[in-house]
């Protein structure tokens, strides 16, 4: 007995897809019209202006309210002018005015504003304890320039300071590396034992 192989199934008839035309293969994008690419770049811009404006304008805020609140404080500490007592330890630190144990006649007045603060300082002391405050502020007598008065005009008349003639007048300026604070120094020595000192210490934050 013969065995035949199986016939061969006849070829599939190529059919044409008939989902139409239009029909695109599953994942492939429609082309983004002109009108749909316009929007999509002006929301882009919208989101990028609004990432970068809002954190600048709290910035420009902030830095008003900063400078009005220093102006205020500034004005507020002019009503009160110089204070006849000991300013605070840490003022004396901060400001690098080191008023020596025993000194008399202390006042004070402290200003402050967005670009500066001063801390105005006078007080009477003795030959030992003027020696002892300069070289605690990191100067000494050789330093101080006879005829010589440091302190501005404007500063004097904040707190109403004067600097007569007629009587012995040693100045000069502490200098000091960012950012510790400068200090101008006038210093009367008509009475050598008992010489008056006028200290206005400068410091930008």
């Amino acid at each position: 007995m013969t065995v035949h192989p199986p016939a061969a199934p006849p070829p599939e008839e190529h059919r044409p897809d008939d989902r139409g035309p239009g029909h695109r293969p599953a994942g492939q994008r429609m082309p983004e019209d002109r009108g749909h690419m316009i929007r999509r770049r002006w929301l882009t811009a919208v989101i990028i202006v609004l990432l970068v404006g809002i954190p600048a304008g709290y910035l420009v805020i902030s830095a008003g309210q900063s400078r009005e609140s220093g102006i205020d404080k500034e004005r507020e500490s002019s009503a009160v002018g110089l204070q006849d007592n000991w300013p605070s330890l840490m003022k004396r630190r901060v400001f690098e005015v080191p008023v020596p144990a025993g000194a008399s006649g202390v006042a004070y007045y402290e200003t402050s504003n967005w670009r500066t603060s001063r801390l105005y300082v006078q007080f009477t002391t003795t030959a030992t304890g003027l020696d002892a405050f300069l070289a605690g502020s990191g100067t000494s007598r050789s330093a101080l320039v006879p005829g010589r008065t440091t302190v501005s005009a404007r500063d004097a008349d904040i707190v109403g300071w004067t600097f007569p003639d007629g009587l012995a007048w040693s100045g000069t300026t502490v200098d000091r590396e960012s950012p510790r604070p400068d200090t101008d120094l006038a210093v009367d020595l008509t009475d050598p034992a008992f010489p008056r000192v006028f200290a206005v210490s400068t410091t930008s934050p």
